[in-house]
């Protein structure tokens, strides 16, 4: 099987990487279609849904996945979020979300001005690339999940969409 990832991002093509072991997994670079710091879980799922759909376009002939992480609002609080979607070989696409966390109310007011979480991130952690390692999640779960667990955690629920699919379209 051949999986097209729409992201060169470490953290992501590791998630897919370790799911679908026995696939051959490229990753492309494709725009998400969304805002750089996507906002509330539509705008993350569509970006999702984008990325898995754009990076099949240049695939050709291959499943295709797309993760995004994003943040949302929740009783003024203001969490992580996550979608991925897989879009098959005739033209389904499945959907799913992972884990949640609480980002610091301090976060707030600069996701409000604009600023991208990773960036907010590499001064908080005073590191860089936290979004390609362990992202906020790891951080922010003291390293019990990194990045690529949570988004693995979404792909399984992927494949596993995609496999029943399959055995139940027949």
């Amino acid at each position: 099987m051949e999986i097209v990832i729409g992201s060169s991002n470490k953290a992501k093509v590791a998630a897919v990487t370790s799911v679908f072991s026995e696939a051959d997994i490229i990753s492309v670079t494709v725009s998400s279609d969304v805002s750089s710091q996507p906002i509330g879980d539509e705008e993350t799922l569509n970006g999702a849904i984008n990325r898995a759909k754009n990076a099949q376009q240049l695939s050709g002939n291959a499943v295709a996945i797309g993760l995004e992480g994003g943040v949302m609002y929740l009783n003024n609080q203001l969490y992580l979020t996550n979608w991925g979607a897989i879009a098959t070989l005739d033209g389904v696409v499945y959907t799913a979300s992972g884990a949640r966390i609480a980002l610091p109310s301090q976060f707030i007011e600069e996701i409000h001005a604009g600023r991208e979480l990773s960036d907010i991130m590499n001064e908080y952690t005073k590191r860089e690339d936290i979004r390609h390692h362990e992202g906020a999640i790891g951080i922010f779960s003291n390293d019990h999940i990194s990045r690529a667990a949570m988004f693995a955690h979404i792909v399984t629920l992927l494949k596993g969409q995609m496999e029943y699919g399959a055995k139940n379209r027949k």
